[in-house]
């Protein structure tokens, strides 16, 4: 249970392509109205009153409109939180939440604008309120879900996605490795093979991993030396440095002397140093995988 819990939460947390809806809100945000207001004015999915001077198209239009306030503030306004402001750290996670808080929005929006468009009514209470979040909910999520699912390759398509949706099949000669933290609820799960180098920061362990073909960063609290522990179970991986644990398998170049190493490693141009003390220990393990 904890093992399928951790690939659950893996999948969730790992790369996915953000939302074009976010990533583009002007133009996101004319495409939004338009699948709304087709789909609303064909298939009329909500009971809409509307007043007696317009038509039900153009409230539905009116309604439409109004909703691309809201996407285009929460989209720039996501920008601003450091947890969502970089796309290249987007995760499906986070995609999710985006797409509930924008949702949110537009319902409080939603609400509003039923004051101006639909006849007088009394309105001022929480079964209105929560009627048009709803609606706007319903409606919303088929837009947002369409740029969502044109992505979802993306999520099966990485070793952690099919080994949670395919337990029965493991990915071929490698286990995945669990990284345990000093803090309780914080954990790290990876494939040896997508690991390139560990750095030491402070109470911190930084892990540089190739994910969907990029290089994703990783902290977990704990010191290097517990985690070289935790990693002396793969041979290749070695603690060439008092800050950094390295896989060799990942070494494209080296420059240096036996007074010590500079090494290149693949997806990366950091050059990660091999101490004088390491660099026999460092030959021998490299000529056993070369």
């Amino acid at each position: 249970m904890h093992d399928m819990t951790t690939r659950f939460y893996s999948w969730l947390t790992q790369r996915y392509p953000q939302n074009y809806i976010f990533r583009k809100p002007y133009v996101g945000s004319c495409i939004f109205m338009a699948l709304c207001f087709t789909f609303t004015l064909i298939y009329k999915p909500v009971q809409q009153h509307y007043a007696p001077l317009v038509s039900y198209a153009f409230s539905i239009l009116v309604y439409s409109i109004a909703s691309a306030i809201p996407i285009i503030l929460c989209a720039k306004l996501l920008r601003k939180i450091p947890c969502f402001s970089k796309e290249e750290e987007w995760t499906f996670l986070k995609e999710i939440v985006a797409v509930v808080l924008t949702l949110i929005a537009l319902g409080i929006g939603a609400y509003f604008v039923a004051f101006a468009v639909e006849p007088p009514a009394p309105r001022w209470n929480w079964s209105t309120f929560f009627d048009s979040c709803l609606n706007a909910f319903l409606i919303g999520i088929i837009p947002f879900g369409v740029f969502t699912a044109t992505n979802f390759r993306y999520l099966f398509g990485s070793p952690v996605a099919e080994a949670f949706f395919n337990p029965s099949e493991e990915e071929p000669n490698e286990h995945l490795i669990q990284i345990d933290s000093t803090l309780k609820k914080e954990e790290l799960s990876f494939y040896p093979g997508q690991f390139i180098y560990a750095l030491s920061d402070g109470n911190y362990v930084i892990f540089f991993l190739e994910i969907d073909n990029r290089i994703q960063k990783k902290s977990i609290r704990n010191s290097i030396s517990n985690i070289e522990q935790q990693l002396s179970c793969i041979p290749h991986f070695m603690r060439t440095h008092r800050a950094f644990i390295v896989n060799l398998e990942k070494v494209r170049s080296k420059k240096g002397n036996s007074l010590g190493y500079q090494l290149k490693l693949s997806g990366t141009d950091t050059e990660i140093p091999v101490s004088r003390q390491n660099t026999g220990r460092f030959n021998q393990l490299m000529q056993t995988i070369h």
